[in-house]
């Protein structure tokens, strides 16, 4: 069951639903989405994928539901959170192919800054992201963040060595 905790026009945040546990674990293993994210080299299964969803603790994750349909097209949340400092790190995956491009993600993104920022009272949100994923820089772009560094050559895949980008964003 989805509830409707931050709403946009494309879609809306809502907490995770446990029974989506399986749509997760089949994302993760596609190859075309899972080149882009940390789970690369790992083996998902739908197990692994309910264990995580049941330890799920100091972060805000939420499962992205497009509003016409109500169906869950992805993920994105807020972790490491250091409310002293005031400091989180985001990440994103839009699962469904069939609608990148489309504005989601974008949408999302922004729902989620603004609940941190807002909600949460957090001054910079970061993120780093594979120099390879021209699509989510552009975006994480439009939406304010800026490059803040680079680590070069860390990490290998599919034969050859990327850099990671890392970028943040401040309330401001």
């Amino acid at each position: 069951m989805y509830f409707k905790k931050i709403i946009g026009r494309k879609c809306y945040l809502s907490p995770v639903d446990e029974n989506d546990f399986q749509k997760y674990a089949q994302w993760l293993n596609e190859p075309e989405l899972s080149i882009y994210l940390e789970t690369y080299n790992e083996i998902v299964t739908a197990k692994s994928e309910k264990n995580r969803f049941n330890n799920i603790k100091d972060r805000y994750e939420y499962s992205i539901i497009q509003s016409d349909n109500n169906e869950l097209i992805g993920n994105c949340g807020l972790f490491r959170i250091d409310h002293i400092n005031q400091t989180a790190e985001t990440g994103i995956f839009i699962g469904r192919k069939d609608i990148w491009n489309k504005g989601y993600g974008t949408e999302a993104l922004s729902l989620l800054l603004d609940y941190g920022f807002k909600a949460l009272n957090l001054h910079n949100i970061s993120l780093q992201v594979y120099e390879y994923n021209v699509r989510a820089i552009k975006t994480y772009e439009k939406i304010g963040f800026k490059k803040i560094g680079i680590k070069r050559e860390a990490l290998y895949r599919n034969m050859k060595r990327h850099n990671i980008i890392y970028m943040d964003i401040l309330a401001d």
